[in-house]
């Protein structure tokens, strides 16, 4: 491999089975003056696997924001940097927004090394339309959550989440409340030796009896065209006129959207042919 452009590089890293790694991937960690991990116990088992010794920089969500200036510095000083997450490909509801941007705000070359995914891998498996919406990890608070789901609920596409598997039964209930006519997927411990799989319907599929460990990859499919709720359009184009004269477009997207649970494209759409 020809020396690298100094920059940072977005390296994906296996989901499981240690041998999924890319050779470019391998080639870039050797390569590499600093590796930004998520957890440096957990990388450094990947890393000792394929005899890579290089210095390690703890990367995560509680220490982002204070080590941003002192990445930026290595690669002022013509550094080049990797940054990996636990598994899979790095930012996907892990840390690393905050530095690409300020990279990119600085001028500094960002490449990605593609690889493994637990989003598409799980998506692919799961059978359903490949037009998906990818969420990440939900809210912890019922009230949030049930408000998050309303919401997604309106949008016709797969819905994809990571769940901690010791709170599957918890997220399971609310779907089977808000998540009307789907099917769903968990993909559990993908890649590795007792990797599982469910397919039910969300009617159909029981709450777990005994406790799941890890990280659960969900894949909930998108809804039937014929259950999707009705909209009164008369009566949403009546709401806007009369909102329209005394709130801003922004103030009537948000106040009937909620108030008639429907998605904010259709209210603000409305908002601009009364402007009209």
């Amino acid at each position: 491999m020809k020396n690298l452009i100094k920059g940072l590089y977005i390296v994906s890293t296996p989901i499981g089975n240690l041998k999924d790694i890319t050779f470019r991937a391998v080639e870039v960690l050797k390569k590499s003056d600093f590796i930004l991990c998520e957890d440096t116990r957990h990388s450094i088992k990947l890393l000792n696997n394929l005899n890579i010794k290089n210095n390690l920089i703890s990367y995560h969500k509680f220490n982002e924001k204070k080590s941003v200036n002192k990445i930026i510095q290595y690669l002022n000083e013509g550094k080049i940097l990797s940054l990996i997450s636990d598994a899979g490909t790095p930012v996907l509801s892990d840390p690393g927004n905050i530095l690409i941007n300020e990279c990119a705000k600085k001028g500094h070359n960002i490449f990605t090394i593609p690889g493994p995914s637990a989003v598409t891998s799980a998506v692919s498996l799961s059978g359903f339309d490949g037009q998906f919406l990818f969420y990440g990890f939900l809210p912890k608070n019922e009230n949030e959550l049930y408000s998050t789901l309303k919401k997604l609920n309106l949008e016709n596409y797969s819905l994809v989440f990571f769940i901690p598997a010791i709170r599957i039964n918890f997220y399971l209930k609310a779907f089977k409340k808000l998540l009307i006519d789907r099917n769903i997927f968990i993909a559990r411990e993908m890649t590795k030796k007792y990797e599982t799989y469910y397919r039910d319907s969300l009617d159909n599929i029981s709450l777990f009896k005994k406790t799941l460990k890890g990280e659960l990859t969900v894949v909930i499919s998108k809804r039937k065209i014929d259950k999707l709720p009705t909209i009164n359009m008369s009566k949403i184009e009546n709401q806007v006129t009369k909102y329209m004269k005394s709130y801003t477009v922004k103030d009537v997207v948000e106040l009937v959207s909620t108030k008639e649970n429907i998605s904010k494209k259709i209210v603000y759409d409305i908002c601009l042919k009364n402007k009209k």
